[in-house]
């Protein structure tokens, strides 16, 4: 019998670290990540993303995360594709870990964005979760390079780059909501990574690699 992840390989794909369980967020999904962004993910007035998808009434929230999975899952393709992946804490959906690339055949370069609800911040799940997408993204896809940004402001993203061994890579300035904001870009090579002392543990990779057409 054929199952949902014959038909798409990526809903197979699992990463494990100590604290954490990582997998692409299915349908069945949405209603825990919509209550944990209700539950709140930042302070009223310091909204971290370029598109603040926080701010939405109550009302609009939950169906406006519905989509933005469903357009990722519709638009993935090996020359542009978002893995967001479900961030599981202690059997609870704590958040969301997307990696990206688009022409990663010849580029070998995937991008990272990330939240969690705030009664769990502050704990180094951050850290935790970004460090399982750069093992994947080094030893498991082979990448050359993973970047990421956040406003200049926004000390705990910046942060967990840091610690990671990310290198500062040049600011923009951009349209932050209705607002203009300072950007910090980083960048991470295998070289500079700074490994954390455990290691990820990976279930489905060849399926969704041979999808994705990384191998």
């Amino acid at each position: 019998m054929t199952s949902l992840t014959d038909v798409w390989p990526l809903f197979g794909l699992r990463l494990a670290t100590p604290r954490l369980e990582l997998r692409p967020i299915q349908d069945e999904n949405i209603p825990a990540a919509v209550k944990a962004a209700e539950s709140g993910i930042h302070a009223v007035g310091r909204n971290p993303f370029s598109t603040p998808w926080t701010e939405l009434p109550a009302a609009e929230l939950g169906a406006n995360m519905a989509r933005w999975y469903w357009r990722c899952r519709a638009e993935c393709t090996p020359e542009s594709w978002t893995l967001l992946l479900g961030i599981w804490y202690e059997d609870e959906f704590i958040g969301c870990q997307d990696i990206g690339a688009k022409d990663f055949a010849t580029l070998k370069t995937v991008t990272t964005g990330s939240w969690l609800k705030q009664s769990v911040q502050g704990r180094g799940l951050g850290k935790e979760m970004r460090a399982a997408v750069a093992l994947y993204a080094f030893d498991w896809l082979g990448a050359e390079v993973a970047e990421s940004e956040a406003a200049d402001w926004n000390g705990a993203s910046l942060g967990v780059s840091r610690s990671l061994g990310y290198e500062l890579n040049g600011t923009t300035r951009k349209a932050w909501g209705s607002k203009a904001e300072t950007v910090q870009h980083v960048r991470l090579t295998p070289e500079i990574f700074k490994r954390p002392d455990w290691q990820l543990k990976v279930d489905g990779h060849e399926a969704a690699a041979n999808f994705l057409k990384v191998t």
